[in-house]
C-alpha cells in the first residue's frame, strides 16, 4: 500500500495585491458565488458570502489582509478565510498581482 500523497499548499502573501484570476467570471448566486475558470473549465461554487465579499472587494484595497479587514473579519478569525483563499489561489481563481 502507497502512502498518501500530500499536495503543496498554496502559500498566500496577505500583504500582497490579489484579484480574481483574469480568465475567471464570478456570477452571484442566492447561496454565494459560482466562479468559473475559462481556461481550465473548473467551476467553483462559493458558499460563503463573506468570502465572495473580500474577492469583490479586492480592487479596492492594497493587499489581501485589508481586504479581509474590511469584511469585518480580525486577526484571531482570518485563519479559516486564509485558508479558503488559498484554496481559490491554487486553482487559480485568484490571482497575485
Amino acid at each position: 500500500m502507497s502512502a498518501p500523497v500530500k499536495t503543496p499548499e498554496v502559500v498566500v502573501d496577505l500583504d500582497a495585491r490579489w484579484a480574481l484570476h483574469p480568465q475567471v467570471a464570478l456570477r452571484p448566486e442566492s447561496f454565494g458565488a459560482l466562479l468559473y475558470h475559462f481556461g481550465t473549465r473548473k467551476l467553483s461554487f462559493l458558499k460563503n458570502r463573506t468570502i465572495v465579499a473580500i474577492i469583490e472587494s479586492f480592487p479596492e484595497h492594497p493587499d489581501m489582509r485589508s481586504a479581509i479587514a474590511a469584511a469585518g473579519i480580525d486577526e484571531a478569525g482570518m485563519k479559516p478565510y486564509v485558508k479558503a483563499l488559498a484554496t481559490l489561489a491554487d486553482s487559480k481563481m485568484i490571482a497575485q498581482l
